[in-house]
C-alpha cells in the first residue's frame, strides 16, 4: 500500500508522514529531501541540475546521505529550502527524481510525502491526503523550527507557494481524489486519527 501525503511547506507533512509510517510499520519516503539534496549539490558545486539529479546517489532514512555524505542538517537551511523550490521547477530534475521515487515505491508499504506524490509520482496510491494549514500557522511553525523571524518566513513562504503552484510541470495541487486535512487547529493525534481511518477504509475496499 502507498499512502501519499502532499501539501505546501509548513502544513506538517514530514511530521505527520513519519508518525503514520511509524504507527503502521511502513517505510517513510521524503521526496522533498531529494530535491533539497539536488539544490545543495548545485549550490556547492554548480553544474546542470538535471544531470546532477540523475547522477546523485540519495539514501533516505533516519539520516539523509548524498553520494555517501550525511547532509541531514545541511539540506534544512533556509538557503537550501529556497533553492530547492527553484530546482524543483526544472523538468529535467523532476523527471530524474520522479523516476527514482517510482522505482522505490514499486514494492512494499510506503508513506510518501511531498508536493506531487498523489498527482504525479504515485497517482494510483490507495490513500491520498492533502494537508493544509493557514499561511500564518505554517509560517509560525517554520519560524519556530528555524529560530527565524515569523514575518520574514511568511514573506519567503508566499513566494515559494506562488512558485510551486504556478510552475509548469507538476504544480502544487491536490489530486482530485485526495482528502483535504486542515492541520491549523489539530494536534498530531487528531491528524493521525483522520489518516488512519482512511487507511482502514482503503484496506476494506481492497479486501
Amino acid at each position: 500500500m502507498v499512502i501519499a501525503i502532499d501539501g505546501p511547506a509548513g502544513a506538517g507533512k514530514s511530521t505527520v508522514a513519519r508518525a503514520v509510517a511509524e504507527r503502521l510499520g511502513y517505510t517513510y519516503l521524503d521526496t522533498g529531501a531529494m530535491y533539497r539534496c539536488v539544490a545543495l549539490a548545485v549550490s556547492e558545486h554548480g553544474g546542470e541540475p538535471a544531470a546532477i539529479a540523475a547522477a546523485a546517489e540519495i539514501e533516505l532514512g533516519e539520516r539523509v546521505l548524498l553520494d555517501g555524505r550525511d547532509v541531514t542538517e545541511a539540506i534544512r537551511t533556509p538557503a537550501v529550502s529556497e533553492a530547492s523550490s527553484k530546482v524543483s521547477a526544472d523538468i529535467g530534475v523532476r523527471m530524474a527524481l520522479v523516476r527514482k521515487q517510482q522505482a522505490l515505491l514499486q514494492g512494499g508499504d510506503w508513506v510518501a510525502e511531498g508536493r506531487d506524490v498523489g498527482t504525479v509520482v504515485c497517482p494510483h496510491a490507495q490513500v491520498k491526503v492533502f494537508l493544509t494549514a493557514s499561511a500564518e500557522v505554517r509560517a509560525r511553525r517554520r519560524a519556530d523550527e528555524l529560530g527565524a523571524d515569523v514575518e520574514t518566513v511568511l514573506a519567503q513562504q508566499v513566494q515559494r507557494d506562488e512558485r510551486d503552484e504556478r510552475r509548469e510541470h507538476s504544480p502544487l495541487i491536490a489530486a482530485n481524489d485526495a482528502v483535504p486535512v486542515d492541520t491549523s487547529e489539530l494536534d498530531l493525534d487528531g491528524v493521525l486519527d483522520q489518516i488512519l481511518t482512511l487507511v482502514v477504509e482503503a484496506r476494506e475496499i481492497e479486501a
